[in-house]
């Protein structure tokens, strides 16, 4: 049984072969992407193990996805298949100037519709962790009242809950996303905001009281992302510092840079490490991200991780 179970939606990704306006895009690669597969392939990548829950399509489109996911090691047993409704999709628009920009084609897709139903006590049972985000809980009432039952089945199985709240105002509008995920935020254990979506959520960029706040409705741990200047980590048990990013020469595409951030330090959490090292190693992994064009495939190997950090010599030819 996986290490790490994760709930969410992903789509397939149509990524621009050139920048600019999509009106003047004629060629896309066609990938994946969705926060918590993402997260779980950055898992398996690192060497642990993941599992992913949602619906896809009955469709070519969610055969592509479910493919895609499984091949990175990623355990989709218990992903299910619906005829009535579509996987849904996405496209990004790259710009030299200014930043990426998403567009998504997801109202009513397979994921969407997710239930209580599709969830599995005992798959959640033996995680050490369950990996949410706010995106799922955006997508309908349905997937909502998932979310919060998934969190009560972890909270009475004694499983850690780790949650990203993703704010996507594509989705909801910044009244209906704070008060749902400043809520889900005081559920779960480890919480993983960004400046920008906490001055939304909670109006501050402090990360000091970013991590006041969300500590007090009842988190254990928040590392409030910096982007390029790091995290700032805060627990219950007083521990607060600073942990620095790395310096990267160009950043080609920063989406799924979070994701990747919360998987290196979920993978600390695995392997025990201190705090200090679980920041490192997820500034390490989220470095990683933003170097190459779609949402996983930067995503480091043990061996390419271990060579950035100079912990081996990477032996090229």
């Amino acid at each position: 049984m996986p290490e790490v179970v994760a709930l969410g939606e992903t789509m397939v990704l149509m990524n621009p072969e050139t920048s600019g306006p999509l009106r003047y895009v004629h060629r896309f690669t066609k990938q994946i992407g969705g926060a918590e597969s993402n997260l779980c392939i950055g898992v398996v990548r690192l060497g642990h193990t993941a599992g992913w829950i949602s619906r896809l399509g009955d469709d070519e489109l969610g055969r592509f996805v479910l493919h895609s996911i499984r091949g990175e090691g990623v355990d989709t047993s218990r992903v299910s298949f619906d005829p009535e409704a579509p996987t849904a999709i996405m496209f990004k628009e790259r710009r030299e100037l200014g930043d990426t920009k998403v567009y998504y084609y997801r109202r009513y897709s397979a994921a969407s519709l997710m239930t209580p139903d599709d969830l599995d006590e005992e798959y959640i049972a033996s995680a050490k962790f369950l990996h949410l985000s706010g995106i799922t809980p955006a997508l309908s009432v349905s997937c909502h009242e998932t979310v919060l039952a998934a969190m009560e089945m972890a909270r009475r199985l004694g499983v850690k809950i780790s949650f990203d709240p993703n704010l996507r105002l594509r989705l909801w509008s910044p009244a209906e996303a704070r008060r749902v995920l400043v809520d889900l935020m005081g559920k779960a254990d480890i919480v993983f905001p960004g400046v920008g979506e906490a001055e939304v959520l909670l109006g501050t960029r402090d990360p000091v009281a970013i991590a006041d706040q969300i500590l007090s409705r009842g988190a254990s741990l928040v590392a409030v992302k910096l982007g390029a200047e790091g995290a700032y980590i805060a627990d219950k048990e007083g521990n607060r510092f600073r942990s620095p990013g790395f310096p990267i020469e160009r950043v080609v595409d920063p989406v799924g840079a979070g994701d990747a951030f919360a998987a290196g330090f979920l993978v600390g959490l695995l392997r025990n490490y201190p705090l200090d090292e679980c920041a490192r190693l997820a500034n390490a992994v989220g470095a990683f991200a933003v170097t190459v064009t779609g949402d996983i495939e930067g995503l480091p190997t043990n061996e390419e991780l271990a060579a950035f950090l100079g912990e081996r010599e990477d032996i090229d030819r």
